[in-house]
């Protein structure tokens, strides 16, 4: 350093300057030339360096390495090597100036660490181009993010203390040491954030959440799909197009769903109720056995015992024909017992007795019609229920499930459904109960 500082004086003095301006000419040159190599550096870096470093990466057959040293990246790095540039040639220039040399050294160390921390992160953030949207949901995806978002808080942190090191002419590892003194103060100050980042830790470790999950929180009014994901922040867009920004430890600490099991399930589940009028259930006579049969909304099966009933009485038929004299003579001393089971057989085969219910057959119906829609997945529950009786009437339940799970076509396919099942109580005498204002 000395030998170029006096050879940069010989040449000012070979000039033809003398006396007290030497000094000055020498640093007005020095700082000049100190400002040139670092353009050129940073002209070489941009110009030359990164399309070399480009097309080596374009040619290799592997993709990770386009992804890690792209152009952002190397571009960000190109901003310190002017940095370090001038740093390395600051004692040369500002020797005799100890004052203006310590805060230019001060400025110049400030900018290659936030620089440095800035090319990690475009780096750490560049890491998210590896992954392919089946990744996107897997577990060691969330961990790898996990890991990145820890380590970003860790580099911010690290790098803060390395600046007010700088600027206050301490050893960092002083500061450093100094920290643990005041730990409690700090958990203090960043409470939430340190219970930020511990939820989000439980959130992607425990596989609780993911990118692109629709999920429901009633806490914070949210209903969408999470757009983003990180420690200390998760962001939900709703169907309604805002956006709601929940912190990981309201999804920890309250409760959430998460509807990502309905969407890898093999339906999406109906369970809707309808009110049947108790006053329009009764017995299905002559007349609406026929229209029923005309529009094979019904079966001549449909209105026969059951099979388990059927056998009782025919068992009944047979015994009471092979009965002798003396077992009808013992069956009539058994008195009242006796006599009514015969009268409770008696009643079984009264014709009105058997004949099914207009609601009975109903449900049948529109059991068969779910199971017939090719929308309804069959291998899963499906029923038409009845519930306990209400003051509004009696409650039956369809319960099934959808294939189609996009929303729009779900709506679609079980507004279909559901208008049938009403539009078809008619046909089979049955009234929906409706709740008038004067009632």
């Amino acid at each position: 350093m000395e030998e170029i500082r006096k050879f940069v004086e010989n040449l000012i003095q070979m000039a033809g300057v003398t006396g007290g301006a030497v000094p000055v000419v020498r640093h007005i040159l020095l700082t000049i030339t100190a400002i040139l190599l670092a353009m050129l550096s940073d002209l070489l870096c941009r110009r030359l360096l990164v399309p070399i470093i480009m097309k080596v990466t374009d040619k290799t057959e592997v993709t990770w390495d386009d992804v890690l040293f792209n152009k952002k990246v190397l571009t960000s790095a190109c901003h310190i090597v002017p940095a370090v540039v001038i740093w390395s040639l600051m004692p040369l220039v500002y020797l005799e100036y100890p004052i203006f040399k310590e805060i230019l050294e001060r400025a110049t160390g400030i900018y290659i660490v936030v620089m440095s921390v800035r090319t990690a992160l475009v780096f750490i953030g560049s890491f998210k181009g590896l992954e392919s949207s089946e990744e996107r949901r897997s577990s060691a995806q969330q961990y790898f993010h996990t890991f990145c978002g820890v380590l970003r808080i860790l580099m911010l942190f690290v790098a803060g203390v390395v600046v007010v090191a700088i600027l206050l002419g301490k050893n960092p590892l002083t500061l450093f040491a100094g920290l643990g003194a005041t730990s409690a103060v700090l958990m203090l100050v960043f409470k939430d954030t340190i219970l930020g980042l511990a939820a989000g830790v439980r959130l992607t470790s425990n596989d609780m959440l993911h990118k692109g999950d629709w999920i429901t929180v009633k806490s914070v009014d949210a209903n969408g799909i999470v757009e983003e994901m990180s420690l200390t922040t998760v962001k939900v867009r709703n169907f309604d197009n805002t956006i709601v920004t929940i912190s990981p430890a309201t999804l920890v600490n309250g409760s959430f769903q998460n509807w990502i099991g309905m969407q890898k399930s093999g339906g999406r589940r109906v369970q809707r109720k309808v009110y049947f009028d108790f006053r329009s259930i009764r017995l299905v006579d002559e007349e609406l056995k026929a229209r029923l049969l005309e529009k094979h909304f019904a079966t001549e099966d449909s209105f026969k015992p059951k099979e388990s009933l059927q056998k009782m009485l025919a068992k009944a038929e047979v015994g009471n024909e092979h009965q002798t004299e003396m077992e009808k003579d013992q069956n009539a001393g058994l008195g009242n017992a006796r006599q009514h089971e015969h009268q409770v057989l008696a009643d079984l085969r009264n014709p009105a007795a058997l004949a099914p219910t207009n609601l009975q057959l109903y449900r049948k119906y529109m059991e068969k019609y779910l199971r017939e829609r090719p929308e309804v997945n069959t291998e899963m529950t499906l029923m038409v229920r009845q519930l306990e009786a209400t003051q509004c009437g009696l409650p039956m339940e369809f319960y099934f499930f959808v294939k189609d799970k996009v929303w729009v076509y779900y709506e679609h396919i079980l507004a279909e459904i559901m208008e049938h099942a009403y539009a078809l109580s008619a046909e089979f005498g049955l009234k929906i109960y409706q709740q008038y204002p004067e009632q």
